[in-house]
């Protein structure tokens, strides 16, 4: 694939056609652009939007583009474990099977807030919601293998740490990057924990990290004062790069049955020591469940 191209003749002769792809945060930068590589691919790919509006323009945007009429939306806030099982129950009453389930959505709030669930909101949308959601459609991927689950990660993980005993992180005075470093480790952890679990399924779980990229979230992380966001683009990989390396570990022929793994740049690459402790993994997954009710069979 050719850096800044969702359109080239190796992409074409991969194909799509036929699977169906759901992409999580895909109203603006990666995600956006990740789903509009696999429309041009040829699959039918819903999009997940907060605002419906902007759903809607995606869309018909994604459509134009493509010439692919096979797109669509569905209206959700992930930060509202509600409205999660709400979008899998509308996909799964929509769509018997899914072949590639993209969980690229991800925030970075400034100052400390909890979600209508009373979690922290950055542990709720950048890990939870992707938790919960990946349960909740584990059928339909099952009913739809071979298919794969791609969470969106990032290289900052190597800093984050899982306080077990202060994931909201209302113990100590709120530090909005040690929260974003908490969820994208999280997301990672979960990773292996559910490429462990689903062995032997036909579902494959990967992670990736999709670049420095100027974006809306570079410039939260990066905390700039508005005169001066523009900088966080100057030099930067544009969403378009960044979505290359999730395009690639969704559609890619050689990833069939690869899981587990960490990507970077399009190649597997290693994650952090602390990512590899598969006690700390399993203590993840058992309090996220319980945390969404799942430790409790709530569907």
């Amino acid at each position: 694939m050719t850096a800044g191209s969702t359109s080239t003749p190796a992409a074409k002769a991969a194909g799509m056609q036929g699977r169906v792809c759901l992409v999580t945060g895909a109203t603006s930068g990666i995600g956006r652009e990740t789903a509009l590589g696999l429309a041009d691919r040829g699959a039918a790919v819903v999009i997940v939007a907060r605002d419906a509006a902007r759903g809607r323009a995606t869309v018909a945007d994604i459509r134009r583009q493509t010439g692919n009429a096979a797109v669509g939306m569905l209206k959700a806030d992930l930060s509202s474990q509600e409205q999660v099982r709400g979008l899998a129950r509308d996909f799964r009453a929509r769509h018997p099977h899914l072949h590639v389930l993209l969980n690229n959505a991800g925030l970075i709030t400034p100052t400390r807030s909890v979600t209508v669930d009373g979690v922290e909101t950055q542990f709720a949308v950048n890990h939870l919601a992707c938790f919960l959601l990946t349960h909740l459609l584990l059928d339909v991927l099952k009913a739809g293998t071979p298919s794969r689950i791609v969470n969106v990660a990032s290289q900052v993980e190597r800093l984050g740490v899982i306080d077990f005993d202060d994931l909201g992180r209302e113990k100590t005075p709120y530090d909005r990057l040690d929260a974003y470093y908490q969820s994208k480790l999280a997301n990672v952890l979960f990773t292996y924990e559910l490429a462990r679990r689903l062995e032997g399924t036909g579902v494959t779980a990967n992670c990736v990290h999709p670049g420095v990229i100027g974006t809306k979230l570079l410039q939260e992380y990066e905390g700039r004062p508005r005169p001066l966001r523009f900088m966080s683009k100057l030099n930067r990989p544009s969403p378009r790069e960044g979505a290359t390396t999730s395009l690639y570990v969704a559609t890619a022929p050689e990833l069939e049955g690869v899981s587990g793994c960490y990507f970077r740049e399009s190649a597997e690459s290693k994650s952090s020591p602390r990512s590899y402790d598969t006690a700390l993994a399993r203590r993840l997954w058992k309090e996220s469940a319980k945390l969404t009710g799942l430790e409790q069979g709530r569907a």
